[in-house]
């Protein structure tokens, strides 16, 4: 009998609900590491049991934590990122420079074939490498390297928050780091290359087209076609179809292209879902009506996703990283809010249910497909 663990991260620490593929009564564990901001919590797709923790106080600074048994135990791993030599100055956000100075870990992906090997986005935006199951942890510099002087915060700082890993292709990954833009490697990360053509931001930017400097806030990949990649950027849902070279925009009839996540069913590469926000400065639904929208065609058209969701005075936000699916056989789609519910739908997004409510804050939801 199959089922799913979907992780959960939050201001005041991490759950784990369980379910089996019916997904209509689930378990509930936690939280783990109780009063810790949890900024993410993903399993590995190599062992389902090995879960990466990253959990984060102001007064007690970044901790890495891992779990060999599925979430029932924990223990510390490695936790010193060092930026490879002298790692200079980026801008600030009066455009003064500032110096480089790391200050926590906002995504853990884990590699999809090696248990032990397991990337970091760090902020200040830096991607850091392990390959001994977290405890040492290495730059990939060549990132940084990339017009790195020209990079600068956004809202909620300047940090790496969107790694993409293509499964076709062991050496090519893709990034996102606010307010830079996104970025590639075809080479495991020896080498990168801006690929921001076609983003346009001219609230942002001096230059609206810009190679660096565009704040993009996630990016979702379907596994059987790893050149087709969307984005949920500041402003603009958009896609490309040829690994990032270029970008053009899908935002279509939706009532609001400001948002975060943006995640992929699991077997229709076309079909995309986004979490519309009022405004970069209103993070809430428009009109107080919580809406995941879903487009079949790959962006442009978009159907608004509501039973089952509040549609009246709700004023949540979700997070970039608060939404997941599973690749069960009727794709479940997952996500979280910071009013502390986490909504799911069995049935690809026609209908939703609240899992869970009452949590702190959501920052992240990730979801594993167990057999």
């Amino acid at each position: 009998m199959s089922g799913v663990r979907v992780l959960v991260g939050t201001r005041k620490g991490a759950f784990i609900l369980s379910s089996d593929e019916k997904r209509q009564s689930w378990d509930i564990s936690g939280p783990h590491f109780a009063g810790w901001e949890i900024y993410h919590l993903k399993g590995s797709p190599a062992d389902p049991n090995r879960i990466y923790v990253s959990q984060s106080t102001g007064w007690f600074g970044q901790l890495i934590q891992r779990s060999d048994d599925g979430g029932q135990t924990w223990a510390p791993m490695g936790n010193t990122f060092a930026y490879d030599g002298v790692p200079g100055t980026h801008q600030w956000y009066d455009g003064t420079q500032h110096p480089w100075e790391f200050k926590r870990v906002w995504h853990l992906e884990p590699s999809l074939t090696d248990p032990d090997v397991v990337y970091a986005g760090v902020e200040d935006a830096a991607l850091f490498r392990s390959s001994d199951g977290g405890q040492t942890w290495q730059e990939l510099a060549g990132l940084r390297h990339v017009k790195g002087n020209l990079w600068q915060p956004g809202a909620g700082g300047m940090c790496l928050h969107t790694i993409v890993l293509d499964p076709g292709n062991p050496n090519r990954m893709f990034v996102a780091i606010s307010a830079a833009g996104a970025f590639r490697t075809d080479d495991g990360g020896e080498t990168w290359r801006p690929i921001n053509q076609g983003l346009i931001s001219p609230f942002e930017l001096p230059d609206s087209t810009a190679e660096v400097g565009h704040c993009v806030h996630n990016l979702a990949m379907h596994p059987s076609n790893p050149d087709v990649v969307f984005m949920q950027k500041h402003w603009d849902v958009m896609r490309t179809d040829d690994a990032g070279e270029m970008w053009h925009e899908v935002s279509g009839n939706l009532p609001s292209d400001f948002g975060f996540p943006i995640a992929v069913h699991a077997h229709e590469p076309n079909t995309v879902y986004v979490v519309p926000i009022k405004s970069d400065s209103e993070h809430y639904p428009p009109e107080g009506k919580l809406r995941v929208y879903r487009s079949r065609s790959g962006g442009n058209e978009w159907e608004a996703l509501t039973n089952g969701l509040p549609q009246q005075d709700c004023y949540v936000n979700v997070l970039r990283d608060a939404m997941a699916v599973d690749s069960l056989p009727s794709c479940g789609i997952y996500f979280g809010t910071t009013g502390g519910q986490v909504y799911a739908s069995a049935d690809g997004g026609d209908s939703w249910q609240a899992i869970v409510r009452d949590l702190p804050a959501v920052l992240s939801v990730e979801v594993q497909t167990l057999p």
